[in-house]
């Protein structure tokens, strides 16, 4: 099984989208995340949903953890109104954008280790034609290698 015959469709956003429509598409469709693509709609970054999350809780929680008891429930509610005005990119981590991204020969237990290092839901499979930009062929979720894998249990 290769990373060509595992690749899928998959929802791509842009950096320059607004960050609630595209968590609404997260909600939406339950995706693990998304890929995210440049301005030229090459693929750029992966988005996992926790990433999202983590946009979410104020920084000064996130270095204290202690002080997310003390936020009452009505303010918690209204976590998502931090994504106001925001963009993808605005969501994506701090420093270089990662994507995981695998070739279209890659096996399943290439494509796993790359998931299990880079704690990514999904992977980009690409080719790179020698002169030309990369193409997508298609994403390999988690999920997805993980149905083909049980199918040999």
């Amino acid at each position: 099984m290769r990373a060509r015959d595992l690749a899928e469709p998959y929802v791509s956003v842009s950096t320059e989208a607004d960050a609630i429509e595209a968590v609404r598409l997260l909600v939406e469709r339950r995706l693990p995340g998304l890929l995210v693509t440049d301005s030229a709609g090459q693929p750029y970054a992966a988005l996992p949903a926790c990433d999202v999350v983590r946009t979410l809780v104020p920084g000064y929680v996130q270095e204290d953890r202690g002080l997310a008891g003390v936020i009452d429930e009505p303010h918690a509610d209204r976590l998502c109104h931090a994504l106001r005005g925001r963009t993808v990119a605005d969501c994506l981590p701090v420093g270089r954008p990662f994507l995981s991204t695998a070739g279209p020969d890659w096996t399943a237990v290439e494509l796993a280790e790359v998931m299990a290092r880079s704690r990514s839901p999904l992977i980009a499979v690409v080719e790179r034609p020698t002169g030309e930009p990369v193409r997508l062929l298609g994403v390999v979720t988690a999920t997805r290698l993980l149905e083909r894998l049980l199918q040999t249990v």
